[in-house]
Order: C-alpha cells, then structure tokens, then sequence
C-alpha cells in the first residue's frame, strides 16, 4: 500500500479502505496489523492521499446527490406543514427550492445578515408586512429555511456545546424572532410585557439579553416610517410567537388553535450533519444553498417542473440536460407583474418583459433601464417612452447614479403634464422598469418618490425645485418603506442604493 502510495498509483481498493477508516474510524476492517513504517507517509505520498480524499468529496457533493437532499428535505417540510395545519412560506432565495410549488403559501425575505452576532436589526428593506395577512387568515404559518454545514456565523455569544449543535439559519433562529418581537410591539402597544422568544440551543443568554435590550430601538426606527397600520390590526388579533422545528424535532399532528398567540413556524429542513459528507450516503445539509456553484442555472421552478426526470438521469447527463431545461423553460407570467407603490396610485414598478409589446395606454408613460450599456445619451423614442442602457448587476448599479437627473427630470416632465391630484384619469400611470424589475427599476422608482412626491403620496411638482423637501436618510429609508411593503420581493442591491443615497443626499440644491 505504501509503494503503491509512493508512485502515485492509488488503486479502487485503497480508495475504498481509505473511504471505510473515514466513516468507521472506530471499526476498521480485520487486517494485519500496522508496522510503523506503514504509517509514515511520504511528501509525494500525502499529496495523493490528499488528492483521493478530494476525489471523493467531489463524488459525494454531486448534482444527484444535492438534487436528491433537496427533495429528502421538502418531504420533511411537508410533514411539518400537515402536521401543524399551516401553509408553507419559503424563506427565499434558498427555502424555494425546499417547498413545491404546488403546496408553497407565499414567500418571505428574512436575511440571516439581519441576525448575525452583533449586528442585530430590523431592515427597513425586509419589512415582510405582507405575512401579516397571511398569518392572521390561517392562524400562522410555516416558514422554511436551510443553512449547509458549516456555514453558520460563529461569534464569542456562543459555547463550543452551541456550535456543534447549530444547524439553523440565523434568519431563523434570530432574525424571525426579531420581527415578531417588534411586530407584536408595534401592533399591541398598550400591553407592556412583549418577551423576546429564542431557540436556547442557538441562541446564549447573552446574545439573547443584548437583543431584547435593542428591541425598543428596532420599533422606534419601524414607527418613524409612518406605515398605517390599521390594516394589519384586522389581521392579526393576537402576538406572534416563534416555534422551531428540525428534523430531530418529534412531530405531533395538531391542527390546534393556540389560545394565546399566533405560532409563527421556524422549520429548519436539513438535517444536522456532525461530521463529513462521506458519513452520510450521498445526504448533502443544505444542499439548495450556493447554487450557483453548482446548478448550472437550475432554478426551483424547472427543478419542480422536471424533478423525477433529473433525480433519473446519470450524473455525467446531468449538466446538459439541466441546460436544455433551462432554455426551454418559459416562467409563468405573474398576474401582478405590475406594481402600484403605495401610497401612490400612479407610480408602478414592472419587469421590461411585463411592458414589451403589451398595450398601454397611450397616455401612460415607461422609464425602461436595460442590462445592457449603451455609451449614448438616453433615447426618448416619444414623450412617453424613455430607454437607458446602463448594464448588467453592479454596472447598472453604478451607472444609474448619472442617470438619474434624466429619469427624474423625464418623471416630472410627464407627471407635470398628464396626472393631477385632484383628477387623476384612470388607466394613466408612470412604470419604471428594469430587466427583473426589482433591483434598478426599484432604485429609480425611489429617486422619484422621494423627489416628486410628498409624505401622504401625493404629487409634489411644480417648476420651482427649490420647493422640493428636505432629502435625508429618513425620508429615504421611508420612501423605500413604501416600496418594500407594496411589493416585498424587492431586492434592490446595496450598489443600487448607494447610487440612489448618493444623488439625492449630494444632487445640488
């Protein structure tokens, strides 16, 4: 073995002892025993051995094998959802690919990054007011999220004991539990005990008593967007309260009503892996995790849509079989591509797709910002249409900084002209559009509200922009309010937004 070693000639046989020491290293198979000279590698010696368990890792860490986690976990947060009577929400990005799309209740954006050690807040950008009503109608609801091994933030709050046995996303364990605090806080201010709900085996005492310490803040900051609540009271009549469930969790069928609270489900599907994947029989934690490393555009509307037909096919098929899926696959046309910011009545964010060669009416008008870059000056095709090539993701991002004194001056242009307070005419609006209409199109969309409309909605124009009010990072963090609630699955990226902060906050007066 050591010769063969030596060589670099490593033989199935020597793979497969060295896969069996890595799963049984307490029961090693009957052999002869060991001289020291056995065990003493050498340089070139450990660079293969090194190699081979590389090799097997890659193996183990295949399409199939993640494909096959996936579909293991969702079948485990459908149980969790029969068993508690509640509709599954699916934590996006990574909780979509746990929840089929037949069953799925909605989608929620909690970020681990809100709940990380030491950084604890409530993001004015994920505000997640929508659940609200979903939660009041079904008396809670099953929220589904996943984190891979060894991805968990650690930080000094927690014990050696905690960190072997963390397998929940912090969006689950802290930052769910957050949201419900101050919800309940912002909802039911005349009770004065609102107790600060975390999973004890994730979360320390510490951590835990520097969160609730922050809560008053966290509402305070919520409060100061002005968002109406007078809706969200009909909905929910009593506190939210978290619930964690995992897959080592004993599940009870019960449709109870809980007396006190509604239970808002923290469902971690993966599975807790201790040690290597090798230990696992291909079971991959977290496997729809970090896609692009690995999905080769796959996405979990074409995984639902094919997935007997991939969990059929030979790994060396896979990667070609996915890209055909992918290329043939046409996504379902949502129904509410267009989106009213609220407050407003006029103002919409849509993707391009949902305005190309729809119909609109002739007195609408469409700021469209493509992904790709065009080095010209903005075209204007008529006085309702206006086109900017400003490129893909981060490009797009920086260069809508230049842009936008054309887009805001184009938005009050037409708004001047066409839409009245007083009289709005109906089917008239202003869409601002970009490629997956959440990012760009969002960052815009701000721009103009903060600029041409005042706090209640209503347009603020006129010819003298001296009279425009104040722009401060509160007016900002409001306006955006607006978006997030309007549309919650807008995902303007933090480039994006510093362009945004950056014209409004520096633009000169």
């Amino acid at each position: 073995m050591v010769s063969a070693f030596s060589r670099g000639q490593v033989t199935p046989a020597d793979k497969r002892c060295i896969t069996y020491f890595l799963i049984h290293p307490a029961s090693p198979p009957e052999m002869a025993l060991l001289t020291e000279s056995d065990l003493i590698f050498s340089e070139q010696a450990n660079h293969h051995f090194s190699k081979t368990l590389n090799e097997l890792k890659r193996t183990t860490l295949s399409i199939h094998n993640r494909l096959q986690s996936i579909q293991t976990d969702a079948a485990f947060a459908e149980r969790v959802a029969a068993a508690y009577g509640r509709p599954l929400i699916a934590n996006e990005r990574c909780g979509s690919w746990y929840v089929d799309p037949q069953v799925k209740g909605g989608s929620a954006y909690f970020k681990s990054t809100d709940g990380h050690a030491g950084v604890w807040t409530l993001s004015s950008r994920r505000l997640n007011l929508h659940l609200l009503e979903i939660i009041g109608d079904h008396d809670g609801c099953v929220i589904v999220d996943s984190t891979r091994r060894g991805k968990s933030k650690t930080s000094s709050y927690q014990t050696l004991q905690q960190l072997t046995r963390k397998g929940m996303p912090d969006a689950l364990s802290k930052t769910i539990p957050i949201w419900c605090n101050v919800i309940n806080r912002l909802l039911f201010p005349h009770t004065t005990n609102h107790p600060l709900f975390t999973p004890p085996q994730v979360v320390s005492k510490s951590e835990h008593a520097q969160i609730a310490a922050l809560l008053p803040s966290f509402l305070q900051s919520l409060q100061a967007l002005d968002i109406s609540i007078d809706d969200f009271k009909k909905n929910i009549a009593k506190p939210l309260r978290p619930i964690w469930v995992t897959p080592d969790s004993h599940l009870t069928p019960t449709e109870e009503i809980f007396q006190d609270f509604h239970p808002v489900i923290c469902c971690t599907v993966s599975r807790r892996v201790q040690g290597g994947e090798l230990s696992e029989g291909g079971y991959i934690q977290g496997a729809g995790d970090d896609t692009e490393n690995w999905a080769y555009n796959l996405t979990p509307s074409v995984f639902w849509s094919n997935y007997e037909t991939l969990l059929s096919t030979s790994e060396a098929d896979l990667p070609g079989l996915i890209q055909l899926m992918v290329q043939a696959h046409i996504p379902l046309k949502e129904n509410n591509a267009w989106r009213c910011v609220k407050p407003t009545s006029y103002l919409f964010i849509a993707p391009i797709s949902a305005i190309e060669g729809k119909g609109l009416d002739p007195q609408s008008a469409s700021i469209c910002l493509e992904s790709k870059v065009s080095n010209a000056r903005p075209r204007v095709p008529s006085s309702t249409q206006l086109i900017i090539g400003l490129g893909p993701r981060k490009t797009g991002s920086r260069n809508l900084r230049a842009a936008l004194p054309d887009i805001v001056d184009f938005a009050r242009s037409y708004l001047i002209k066409q839409i009245s307070n007083e009289s709005p005419q109906e089917g008239r609006c202003l869409i601002v559009a970009c490629e997956t209409g959440k990012d760009l199109s969002v960052g815009a969309a701000l721009a103009i509200l903060c600029l041409l409309f005042n706090n209640t909605g209503k347009l603020q124009l006129g010819n003298d922009k001296n009279k425009e009010m104040k722009i401060d990072k509160n007016l900002i963090r409001k306006k955006l309010s607006w978006i997030s609630t309007s549309m919650p699955d807008a995902n303007p990226s933090r480039a994006t937004l510093q362009s945004v902060n950056s014209f409004l906050i520096e633009r000169p007066r």
